[in-house]
């Protein structure tokens, strides 16, 4: 009796067939386990920064970095720069896993990349923040950034000075409702001013300097399904809704009931079209 040693053309297809769909089935699947690796990887990161300010707050009697426009340093005197002795110029810890690729190379030329997963940088001795890496050794690079209110700037100098300013800044990790303060978040630039009035972002992914609707650009980014992850004052760590942003404490006098809050007034068609399905705050 003849025997068959291999499968019949028909057969071999079926298989093909239920290969191809089991792979649609289980590709989405594994696509999103593949974001919630990246989304746990980045709070992981952030909960190491809240080490990282934990000791240096402790260590400076409960006060934040001096920021951007401290007399004793002048402009290098940047948040990544004062927490140098933690992380150690490891881009590592200044990057989310999922915005890794900088904007600008070691010589300050642009690399080509942009929007929501590109990170700030890189930052070097040879552009000017002296102490840096220099270029032939890499600089550093990060796609987080400080909330541009939680610094300490010396009176009499820049921001520190400006009458407008001066009383917003929180200076101090010692303040009542620090759950609802962020601190470090997913970031397009390394600090932002946010206000209550600044615009959501007219697209997914505009960069930080675009367009004159405000700061809030800088931290309003869909890399995480709708969500950005933000490192607050008490050392927590979550993820927050975009819409969400408006409704934190960023300053002092900072308007939890803005016009981009449920509170304030907003309508649903008032958002960008990419942001209208999100949850609403």
């Amino acid at each position: 009796m003849y025997e068959r040693n291999g499968f019949t053309l028909i057969e071999l297809l079926v298989v093909i067939a239920i290969i191809a769909l089991l792979m649609a089935i289980l590709m989405p699947a594994l696509n999103r386990v593949k974001k919630q690796a990246l989304m746990v990887t980045c709070q992981s990161n952030l909960h190491q920064w809240s080490l990282f300010f934990s000791m240096y707050t402790d260590e400076n009697a409960g006060s934040f970095p001096q920021g951007n426009n401290g007399l004793q340093g002048g402009g290098n005197n940047r948040w990544v720069k004062a927490l140098r002795p933690y992380h150690k110029d490891n881009s590592k810890f200044l990057c989310c896993p999922i915005a890794t690729k900088p904007v600008q190379d070691a010589y300050g030329q642009p690399t080509g990349h942009n929007g929501k997963y590109a990170a700030w940088g890189i930052f070097s001795s040879d552009l000017g923040w002296a102490g840096w890496p220099t270029s032939a050794e890499g600089g550093l690079y990060g796609s987080y950034g400080i909330n541009g209110w939680a610094i300490n700037p010396e009176p009499g100098s820049g921001r520190g000075s400006d009458p407008a300013l001066k009383d917003k800044f929180w200076r101090t990790k010692n303040v009542k409702g620090q759950n609802n303060i962020p601190l470090l978040l997913g970031a397009s630039r390394y600090n932002g001013l946010a206000e209550s009035t600044d615009e959501p972002p007219a697209y997914d992914g505009m960069w930080w300097d675009e367009g004159s609707g405000g700061r809030m650009i800088r931290y309003c980014l869909n890399r995480h399904d709708g969500f950005v992850n933000g490192l607050f004052m008490d050392w927590s760590v979550r993820k927050i809704g975009l819409k969400e942003l408006w409704s934190f404490r960023w300053h002092r006098e900072f308007n939890t009931s803005g016009p981009w809050t449920r509170t304030g007034g907003v309508q649903p068609e008032d958002w960008p079209e990419w942001m209208r399905n999100f949850k609403d705050y």
